[in-house]
């Protein structure tokens, strides 16, 4: 088993190196020499699921605008739950997308995360605006 601890889209797009050679060295049975290198900033992510999630998920409803969003800088967009149906992306689960803003703050990641959502089209899923308001408040109270 491997001791990598990169879990979560957040950890991945803080990721200052290679995600491959890492875990090849997993694989293998090989943990890294040294510590994987992380950028300071940070992320915050958004899990954007589909409707009926987390019962029923409603599959096949098409996701449109992604481009626009991965275009935008520190913005990095993972799938979950997606499949193409012939030029088509289409949902394809319950937890589809996962949308990570990069900032200096919390602040900061957290606008460009929901930034990025606002460009995408897909009527057939959801998210939360609350992602984040914890650190925002415990934030806001240092300052």
């Amino acid at each position: 088993m491997c001791a990598l601890a990169i879990r979560k889209p957040s950890h991945v797009a803080r990721l200052e190196e290679d995600l491959l050679p890492l875990l090849l060295a997993c694989v293998e049975g090989r943990l890294p020499e040294r510590p994987v290198r992380f950028s300071p900033l940070t992320a915050l992510s958004v899990v954007l699921a589909a409707k009926g999630y987390p019962g029923a998920p409603l599959r096949g409803s098409e996701i449109l605008g992604l481009a626009r969003a991965e275009a935008m800088p520190f913005v990095m967009i993972t799938h979950a739950g997606t499949k193409r149906e012939g030029e088509k992306l289409v949902a394809d689960g319950g937890r589809v997308l996962n949308v990570t803003g990069i900032g200096a703050d919390v602040a900061e990641a957290r606008a460009r995360a929901y930034a990025a959502i606002d460009t995408i089209d897909w009527p057939g899923g959801f998210y939360r605006r609350d992602i984040g308001w914890r650190a925002l408040k415990t934030t806001l109270k240092r300052a």
